[in-house]
């Protein structure tokens, strides 16, 4: 569904993606972490049609999203970092702008309301006014809105950021069943945790470039299952153990405040490139 191939972006001196290539099937949820920085949102941009391409290849369900920009936006909704809902209009109303934005019947869009408001769990909140509504509810509203036209590709871009732990959750439930009824998901997070728990793949994005692309189960078992987090030259270090006994032999006779714990996505993308992804 979607395949990028050689992907270049140059502002000024600076290389903001220097051949990134990458395709993602059918039914897929993709990961694309890195620090600030890294390339991820100048992707997105190119991606959805927002920022030209210096080079490389870029299709949605095989459409070139500059060759052909409207059969590629038809393709994919897009649910942005920050809310750009009208908050002086009501759920419902959002949904039937977007609605008539990508030139649905008037009948059509109807029909689909009733489902979004039903699948997003907001039936109760049609007639309310964005305005008014909790972050965890414009998040909905916003996963909602970019199914409208039901495309086969959905962007979150960062969807739950700055949600409590519980709402986060209650997202990330919304995000396996839009994935369960067939839609394609591109997700970027800085939250180790969804990553590991919604993406099939995940690709390290660091400095412009793919230094890594696999599951998150291969990812971590990379480096080992168990990690030591001790506070070694006035900095936290970390040493990985393929298992917890080989951890537990590692704390015999050694200082107190060690921390023995599960290896995460973090620590194979700190063992690949020395930096942190938040």
């Amino acid at each position: 569904m979607i395949e990028v191939t050689d992907l270049s972006k140059q502002f000024g001196d600076r290389a903001a993606l220097a051949g990134v290539s990458f395709t993602v099937g059918p039914g897929t949820i993709f990961g694309y972490l890195g620090p600030n920085g890294a390339g991820k949102t100048t992707t997105i941009r190119i991606l959805t049609g927002l920022t030209r391409r210096d080079g490389g290849l870029v299709r949605l369900n095989g459409f070139d999203i500059e060759q052909e920009p409207l059969r590629c936006k038809a393709q994919f909704g897009l649910v942005p970092q920050h809310t750009n809902l009208d908050a002086e209009l009501t759920v419902e109303e959002n949904l039937l702008i977007h609605g008539l934005l990508h030139h649905m019947a008037r009948p059509d869009i109807a029909r689909r309301t009733e489902e979004l408001l039903e699948y997003i769990e907001m039936n109760d909140r049609r007639k309310v006014l964005v305005k008014t509504l909790s972050g965890g509810m414009k998040r909905r509203l916003l996963i909602g809105r970019a199914l409208m036209h039901t495309p086969g590709i959905l962007f979150l871009d960062e969807p739950t950021v700055g949600l409590d732990p519980a709402i986060r959750r209650r997202i990330w439930g919304l995000v396996r069943k839009i994935q369960s009824d067939g839609t394609t998901i591109f997700l970027t997070t800085h939250y180790i945790e969804e990553a590991e728990f919604l993406a099939d793949r995940v690709a390290f994005l660091d400095a412009g470039r793919i230094v890594a692309e696999d599951s998150p189960a291969a990812l971590m078992a990379g480096i080992g299952e168990w990690a030591v987090d001790y506070l070694g030259d006035n900095r936290l270090q970390t040493v990985y153990f393929g298992s917890r006994d080989e951890a537990r032999e590692y704390l015999v006779n050694r200082m107190d405040g060690l921390t023995v714990r599960r290896v995460n996505l973090e620590d194979a993308f700190i063992s690949m490139t020395g930096r942190k992804i938040l």
